[in-house]
């Protein structure tokens, strides 16, 4: 099922890559060269030490500017709950994916659920988030279905994108930009 095609305001700005590639930080540059407010939600879950290192790290890089709200399965409603005249950026597509199949909730219904909350937002928003189809072929079916579900989610969310950006070694490249 395709979501809506199009998005208010200013739109949205898709940033992607593998692991360690960059993101996150340049995915935060394109939001503080805007104005404030800025709103970071993050998906992630606090499951073990070496995910609190990381979650620690993400939060020692933002300034006191900005505003946190963690969101790792309502995604859509804290989308839907950001403030009107804030720049939102989201850290990431994939954890949240990974969320919702630990649960076992529809993706086809949340992922249109994240479309039409993209589409209703008036300021940038900027989502994060990994290719991971570009590996071998994982050797479990659960692997398998991850990888096919963050790629569906991916076009899904590059298709209502004005602009999408992959992440190379630190390096932006620019793969669609419209107006």
């Amino acid at each position: 099922m395709a979501g809506p095609a199009t998005t208010g305001g200013d739109g949205v700005i898709f940033v992607l890559g593998g692991a360690r590639s960059g993101k996150s930080h340049y995915a935060e540059s394109l939001i503080t060269a805007l104005p404030r407010p800025w709103v970071y939600i993050a998906t992630a879950e606090l499951r073990d030490d070496e995910m609190a290192a990381r979650i620690a790290e993400h939060k020692a890089r933002r300034e006191g500017d900005w505003q946190t709200i963690e969101a790792p399965h309502d995604l859509p409603e804290a989308l839907s709950a950001a403030p009107n005249d804030a720049t939102v950026m989201v850290d990431c597509l994939t954890l949240w994916l990974s969320n919702l199949m630990h649960i076992k909730a529809p993706l086809d219904e949340m992922t249109l659920k994240l479309e039409e909350a993209l589409a209703a937002r008036y300021r940038p928003t900027v989502l994060v988030s990994n290719e991971v189809g570009l590996s071998i072929v994982p050797d479990n079916a659960l692997a398998r279905r991850f990888r096919d579900a963050q790629g569906i989610l991916n076009q899904r969310i590059a298709a209502c994108s004005r602009q999408v950006v992959f992440m190379v070694a630190g390096l932006p490249l620019t793969v669609k930009e419209t107006s």
